[in-house]
Formats: structure tokens, C-alpha cells, sequence
């Protein structure tokens, strides 16, 4: 997954590969997928013998495809693009009925190699989720997920399901038509540099994994703050919500990484067993959990956003207090929180650790010395932060906090932060389905927020706080932590006690 050096991926003798994108024509394809693989290409990254079948009902020749992704890409200039364009083709076909896909499949017949080797073929649904499982089910019917000419791998992006029911029957029906190894879940925050590096951190530096535990840490705080609004999600987000949108994924992913044991190896299956063994050991919550662990709040304006019904109780903003119940994590409180129209957007975790048990210097009554704070900034100014005390010079053991900082663009400077995309379909074509979520992992997830999702819709659950835009959230939420004395942290922001 994560190499010393760029990753060159080149077909075992005349293989050839064919990247299928199932719904071309979104806006998935023009502004992530076709920019990812144009920096793949120019990076030398993609197989030799490639090809970029784009696949939607709209009627569009191959000509109009290339023109329509390369209008989105703003270095699509010049003769790297030209070459990129030749891979690039386009079929007209409804993808969930059997009869056009068997004529998609004839038309990858132009790219077999023949006895000079195999096709392989990825198949990126990059469709609406009601689309999954008859994509699927025509993909098998079609004879495209039988592997007697080569690797045959899915990728299904996010919401996979809308609860932990349609979840398991979603993955029930995808293992009727391909095996778990050849399924790959994708959540794009896996894909980020600063993500992949938190493994680094933790388990190739000596220093910090021996006191990753309660009895040196005292919470976790992990912020995914969004300032932009629902907009033309609306219909969408009106049936989900921030818990289903944020929270089932992109959070309790980045909480599996914090909280997971070291695996064996670094190896899909043994990363991936290790974090369903942290996602087991979180507390689930019942009905007075959710009253007394739980914040929702709306931004002022939601009712009047396209799709949305009026009178709708959905929260665009939530705040967790979770626990994980294991040796490692007892006791320690991780509070989780996001949302929409927030003053910032930023995603961020932050670890502080217990403050020392007996304070030897002087210290005014009316200050309080906080522990250590590691920051861990995903985005933006990706990199990390340090807090600690040291003494004020030229003064009487005056103590003020100072940090140690690493930011990407400076530690790695000339060296431009890739999409996520480029390295989640990089390690597909390679079969690495480390960053990938597995089909337990992702029950797991469910089995973490149905509780609250069902908790929060029973008569008499408290209706979501408002806040307005450009606010961080509703103020209730600050009474989730000022119950434990605590607040939220600043995290990534530039701070100073004034000690």
C-alpha cells in the first residue's frame, strides 16, 4: 500500500487491463476519477496496456467523452493528454440490464490480448446506491465477473447500505456474484496522506505506541467540520443525515486507526482484522445512552434547501461521546463530532494526554496546566502538532506551552499532496485492499449508529439544536464535555494558554 518510493505499475507480459466506470457520465468521474488517473498516467503509474471504458445511458461519442473530462481537468493540456485520450472510450448501455452489458463485453473483446495474455477489469460503480445490487446481478448475468480470462475486481463507493439490514443484504447479494477478496468499499478519507501516516506514526516510532493507551491518555477528540450547506443534496441528506453521511464512515474509520492493536503485518487482511477488533469493543449505545452521550443540532435555513421536507427533524450536525471497551482504550472518552455550514472546514484528531500527577512548579490558582495535546491535521495544513510546557526565559520558572511542528508542504516540500483517488485506484489495480473497508468492518460501523439513528427518532427524543451557518455547531454541544470537564480543543488552530 504505502512504498518508499513511486509506485510503477507495469502488466505481466501482454496483459491488458480495462477500467470499466459504470455511470461516466456523473460528476464523480469528472471531478475525482478522470483527474486521478490523468496523474496516475503522467506519474508513469498505470499499467502499460490500460484502457478507460466509460459506460451511462447518455448518448455520447468517444470524441464527446474526452472533451468532457478533459473540460475538468485544468492541466489537460498538450501531448500527455492526447496520449491519456487514446485510452479513453465510451459506450452508450443502461448497466443494470444483462443483454447491453453482454454487448459492453464484446466491445472489451477489442482489448484482449489474446494468447499473449489476459483482460483484467476493475468495475468502478460510480452510480446512485439504489443501482448497486442490479449492476451487480447484470455484471453476473452478463458472464463479466467470471475470472477465466483474468483478475475480475468491483469498487462500490459510499453508502454502502443505509443501515445494518440493508448493509448485510447488500453484501449478501455482492458475495453471490464476486468473493470478499475481490470487493473493494471505498472510503476516500483512507486515501489521504495524513490518514495513511498515522500508521506510520504510531508504528514505526518507538516513542509514542508504549504510552497509546488509558494510562497515559486522557480523550480523544476527532472533528470532520464541513462550511459548505446541503445545497443540491438535499433529497439526499434529507433520508441520511450527518451520522449516516459522516459518521457510519469517514469517523468511525478514522476512530479504528486511533484505537486499533498493532497487526501482524502490514497486509490487508491482518490491518483490517485489527480494526474490527476495535470497532467490536465500542460501547453501543441503548435509549439512555443516546439522551446523555448524544448532540444534534440544524443550521437555520436547512428547511429551505432543494429535496428538503419541511418540518424535518434531520440533524446536519452531531456530537459523540463514545467509548471503546477494551485493556488498551478503558474508560477513556472519544468525542466525535461533525456537520454542515460549520465556520471552517477541517478534519482533525486530537490525543491529549493526562497532565502530570503532582505539579512541582508554582502555578496561579485561577490556571489550569493542561496535558500534552497531539494534533493530528488531515485537512487542510496537513501535518501534525506537539504541545508541551517549557519554561519562559528570564523568568522565575514561568511556564508556557510551545509545540513541535511538521506540515507537509514544508517537510516534503516540491512534493504535491495526491488526491486520494489516485492512491485508493492505484492499490486496486494492484489487488491491495488495504484501504479498503471490509464487509464486516462496515456491519460493524452500522452496529455502532443504528442505536442512535433509532434512539433519536422514538417519540420524545430531543429535536436537533439550532445553530447558525458559520458557527461551530450548536453551543449544547459544549455541555457534552463541560459534564466531564472538558472542552472542545482547538486542535489544528494556533493556540496559546496564556500561562
Amino acid at each position: 500500500m504505502m512504498t518508499s518510493g513511486p509506485t510503477l505499475l507495469h502488466d505481466d507480459g501482454g496483459d491488458a487491463t480495462a477500467i470499466v466506470i459504470m455511470g461516466a457520465s456523473g460528476n464523480l468521474t469528472r471531478t475525482k476519477l478522470a483527474p486521478a488517473l490523468f496523474s496516475l498516467y503522467r506519474k508513469g503509474r498505470l499499467p502499460d496496456h490500460l484502457h478507460i471504458v466509460g459506460v451511462a445511458r447518455d448518448v455520447m461519442a468517444d470524441e464527446e467523452f474526452r472533451d468532457a473530462l478533459r473540460g475538468s481537468i485544468p492541466d489537460a493540456d498538450g501531448g500527455e493528454w492526447d496520449e491519456f485520450a487514446t485510452r479513453l472510450t465510451y459506450a452508450t448501455a443502461d448497466v443494470t440490464s444483462a443483454e447491453a452489458l453482454k454487448t459492453l463485453y464484446q466491445r472489451l473483446d477489442e482489448f484482449d490480448p489474446g494468447e499473449n495474455g489476459k483482460l483484467n477489469c476493475l468495475y468502478y460503480l460510480a452510480l446512485a446506491p439504489g443501482l448497486y445490487e442490479p449492476a451487480v446481478t447484470a455484471l453476473s448475468e452478463a458472464g463479466m465477473a467470471d475470472e477465466w480470462n483474468g483478475w475480475r475486481r468491483i469498487v462500490i463507493e459510499k453508502p454502502f447500505g443505509s443501515d445494518l439490514i440493508t448493509a448485510q443484504n447488500l453484501n449478501h447479494h455482492v458475495h453471490s456474484v464476486f468473493r470478499e477478496e475481490q470487493v473493494y468499499r471505498i472510503d476516500h478519507y483512507l486515501g489521504k496522506e495524513t490518514v495513511q501516516n498515522l500508521m506510520v506514526f504510531r508504528f514505526a516510532n518507538s516513542i509514542f505506541e508504549p504510552i497509546w493507551n488509558r494510562n497515559y491518555i486522557d480523550q480523544v477528540q476527532i472533528t470532520v467540520a464541513e462550511d459548505v450547506l446541503v445545497g443540491e443534496r438535499g433529497e439526499y441528506y434529507d433520508r441520511s443525515g450527518v451520522l449516516k453521511d459522516m459518521f457510519q464512515n469517514h469517523l468511525l474509520q478514522l476512530l479504528a486507526l486511533i484505537t486499533m492493536d498493532p497487526p501482524y503485518a502490514f497486509a490487508a487482511d491482518a490491518l483490517r482484522n485489527e480494526k474490527v477488533k476495535a470497532l467490536s469493543a465500542v460501547r453501543r449505545m441503548s435509549l439512555r445512552d443516546v439522551r446523555d452521550n448524544v448532540v444534534i443540532g440544524q443550521y437555520d435555513g436547512y428547511h429551505y434547501e432543494p429535496g428538503v421536507s419541511p418540518g424535518s427533524h434531520t440533524p446536519t450536525y452531531a456530537a459523540l461521546r463514545l467509548y471503546v471497551d477494551n485493556w488498551r482504550w478503558h474508560g477513556v472518552p472519544f468525542y466525535l463530532r461533525s456537520g454542515k455550514g460549520l465556520s471552517r472546514k477541517t478534519t482533525e484528531m486530537i490525543i491529549q494526554f493526562r497532565s502530570p500527577p503532582h505539579m512541582l512548579f508554582p502555578v496561579p490558582d485561577n490556571v489550569d496546566i493542561p496535558g500534552n495535546t497531539l494534533s493530528i491535521c488531515v485537512q487542510p495544513n496537513e501535518g501534525m502538532r506537539l504541545e508541551f510546557q517549557s519554561k519562559v526565559p528570564d523568568a522565575e520558572l514561568e511556564m508556557k506551552p510551545v509545540s513541535l511542528e511538521f506540515h507537509y508542504d514544508e517537510g516534503f516540500s516540491g512534493i504535491n499532496l495526491p488526491d486520494a483517488y489516485e492512491r485508493l485506484l492505484l492499490d486496486a489495480l494492484e489487488g491491495d485492499a488495504s484501504l479498503f473497508t471490509r464487509s464486516d468492518e462496515i456491519e460493524l460501523a452500522w452496529s455502532i449508529i443504528d442505536p442512535i439513528v433509532h434512539g433519536l427518532d422514538l417519540p420524545g427524543a430531543p429535536a436537533p439544536f439550532r445553530y447558525l451557518p458559520g458557527m461551530d455547531g450548536p453551543p449544547n454541544s459544549e455541555e457534552l464535555l463541560r459534564s466531564d470537564n472538558r472542552r472542545w480543543l482547538p486542535g489544528c488552530v494556533e493556540v496559546g494558554y496564556g500561562i
